[in-house]
């Protein structure tokens, strides 16, 4: 994966990793090019109206028992292949390279971690949102939720082997 894709790919999960919304009311207007758009503040409007949202909270055991059938979340990542070859026969310069990919496997079992933890707050949290130029928040749509789980497992698939 290419630094940029990567970068890009962080700054959108980071984004997205909002936990639940403590918003009590949802407006919804159609501004003069006939989109929609809801927020969490008034905007004044002539379309404007007040969204009725009726939410429950979360069972987390349900919740992560449906994570851990449906992303394999519970399967800790692999350790480190161990070396064929003794130590005693490792000449000096080969140390630097072990301890390199030590270091990079310990990394990478780090990132897995971080993933896993991230798409469990991806499913468990209510609702998903984005903060605007402005500061506002643009909550996410179902497919933009789905969007986002699926990127975070395409980590998860990336980093846990």
């Amino acid at each position: 994966m290419n630094s940029n894709k990567l970068t890009i790919t962080f700054a959108a999960a980071l984004l997205l990793a909002a936990s639940t919304a403590a918003a009590s009311e949802i407006y919804r207007y159609t501004d003069e090019n006939g989109e929609i758009h809801y927020g969490d503040r008034p905007t004044g409007a002539p379309t404007e109206e007040r969204v009725a949202i009726a939410s429950n909270r979360t069972d987390s055991a349900a919740a992560r028992s449906f994570m851990e059938q449906r992303y394999s979340l519970n399967q800790p990542a692999e350790p480190a292949a161990q070396s064929a070859v003794p130590d005693e026969v490792v000449e000096e310069e080969e140390e630097p390279t072990r301890a390199e990919r030590a270091a990079a496997q310990r990394e990478r079992a780090q990132k897995c971690q971080q993933y896993r933890d991230r798409l469990e707050t991806f499913v468990t949290s209510r609702r998903l949102y984005r903060e605007d130029e402005s500061g506002e928040r643009e909550y996410l749509e179902e497919g933009e939720i789905q969007e986002a789980r699926d990127r975070v497992q395409d980590l998860i698939s990336e980093y846990c082997d």
